[in-house]
């Protein structure tokens, strides 16, 4: 609880219609979940115009009111008056949950993939050595001992301070955030202040929101640009982490004034892993830093995930504990779910649960498993409805390239028509010799498991830790882990029957 004059004293140009002096017993912007005594955000949205929906929040108790827009017909409610409520929402909540990041060593992630495999890596890394670490990102929020699924992979500004401010209560010293352009764009991690900030690559998706590969890096860039800049307690130089393989690093950093650690296996690096091996149950590299060499291992298989154990591994190193002992804890590091997860099964068969769902991330998984593979490659996926459409036939053709056989099938059509996905899909196959349309994606992962020998390995993309399915009526339950591993299980109990 805190007093309205307290919780708006450091901004600028606002104005009260009302005391200073009621109790605010939090923040919303949601008029549904506003508790008594609550200060209600009304924003504007892209299709919203949260002004609507103030009787609503008064209705339920909301002490005041923020808008950009004194109403003299609104009475018993203190109106709180700035011209941009998005950008004030973001002091409110900083100052109302206290500034949960000055007490936190803060690491935010941004890029097209590898965001959550490197959060839970430098997690990982953070909790072996410096105690406690919370995360937000795409799988959980990890706040202590507390852990929800997460809604969303970077959650509202409210939400991000709340949770931050649990953290500190449940005993973390340090915070990971996978941070995504939406977010950025967005205003979500508004006034966060920020010690490391991680890029993994840029490649295509979310042109939906972002229209241009262009406009998409520079919501990324926000996050570079801004670091450093927020006012802080915290004595500590920031860092800015970088794939120097990836294209878009310089207009990543563009504006980013901030000393900057580099990584990479194809280009010149602060951090560079050299001589990989892939095996199939993890890699092995020499890692290469300040003119020393150390031999590498780690239990994560893929040359994608090469890039992402290095970013996480010098979040590690700018803090400065000898690369001898990162190395060493590396080995021990046990996976991410919904990511090359493997999928234990009655039929001995090679299953692999992954979350790709762009053309890129579908590539590197693939590449990964065709260097592993010593029979065919049997892929299921599908795209997601009111999506970026234009990278359904691109999927296709990554498929069609590195898959033997594929079942293009549903993912989370939403309110798109699931057989019109599948046809936008099929348009990137040259040939339909080699593809099966099922859009019922119980019966794909079905007919994938029917058709392979164990010599053969089916991957199963695009959904990768979710346990849910939604359509445009309804969301039932689904996890493609739980499929595969009950099919295998019926197919196996069926076998034994007529044995």
């Amino acid at each position: 609880m805190m007093k309205l004059k307290q919780l708006i004293k450091e901004i600028p140009s606002i104005k009260v219609k009302g005391s200073k002096d009621i109790n605010i017993t939090g923040l919303s912007v949601n008029s549904k979940i506003v508790a008594p005594g609550n200060l209600f955000i009304a924003k504007k949205g892209k299709s919203e115009d949260g002004a609507k929906y103030i009787p609503e929040a008064i209705a339920a108790g909301a002490n005041a009111i923020l808008t950009d827009l004194y109403d003299p017909s609104l009475k018993n409610v203190v109106q709180v008056i700035h011209q941009n409520v998005g950008e004030v929402e973001g002091l409110l909540a900083a100052q109302y949950y206290q500034n949960p990041a000055n007490d936190l060593f803060m690491v935010g992630i941004t890029g097209t993939n590898g965001k959550t495999t490197t959060a839970f890596i430098v997690k990982y890394l953070l909790d072996q050595f410096f105690g406690p670490c919370g995360l937000i990102g795409t799988i959980e929020y990890i706040l202590g001992s507390i852990r929800y699924q997460a809604t969303r992979t970077t959650p509202d500004v409210i939400s991000n301070y709340k949770m931050l401010r649990e953290m500190i209560t449940q005993g973390c010293r340090s915070a990971v955030m996978e941070v995504t352009s939406h977010a950025l764009d967005q205003g979500r991690v508004a006034h966060i202040d920020f010690d490391a900030a991680i890029f993994s690559n840029l490649t295509l998706d979310h042109l939906d929101y972002h229209q241009t590969m262009e406009n998409y890096c520079d919501a990324k860039n926000n996050l570079f640009r801004k670091l450093g800049t927020i006012p802080s307690k915290k004595k500590n130089p920031k860092i800015a982490i970088v794939n120097t393989d990836s294209p878009w690093t310089t207009k990543i950093i563009e504006g980013c004034k901030t000393k900057k650690i580099t990584y990479g296996i194809e280009n010149n690096a602060d951090l560079r892993a050299s001589n990989v091996r892939l095996g199939k149950h993890g890699t092995e590299l020499d890692l290469i830093y300040q003119g020393k060499t150390y031999p590498c291992q780690w239990p994560l298989i893929g040359r994608f995930n090469v890039y992402n154990c290095l970013s996480a591994m010098a979040v590690v190193i700018s803090r400065g504990l000898p690369l001898e002992e990162i190395v060493e804890k590396m080995r021990g590091f046990p996976g991410v779910r919904g990511r090359l997860q493997l999928v234990s099964n009655d039929l001995n068969l090679k299953i692999v649960v992954d979350y790709a769902h762009s053309d890129d991330a579908l590539m590197n998984i693939l590449e990964t498993l065709t260097e592993l593979k010593t029979g065919k490659i049997i892929t299921v996926f599908g795209c997601g409805g009111d999506r970026d459409r234009s990278k359904r036939p691109k999927m296709g053709s990554v498929c069609q390239q590195y898959s033997d056989y594929s079942i293009v099938t549903s993912d989370n059509p939403r309110t798109e028509d699931p057989k019109a996905i599948c046809d936008a899909i099929l348009q990137g196959y040259k040939s339909k010799e080699s593809v099966l349309v099922e859009i019922d994606r119980y019966k794909a992962i079905e007919k994938a498991i029917g058709m392979a020998t164990e010599n053969d390995i089916i991957l199963i993309a695009g959904k990768g830790h979710e346990t849910y399915q939604i359509f445009s009526h309804k969301t039932i339950e689904f996890d493609d882990c739980k499929v595969a591993n009950e099919i295998c299980a019926k197919l196996a109990l069926i076998k034994c029957e007529k044995s």
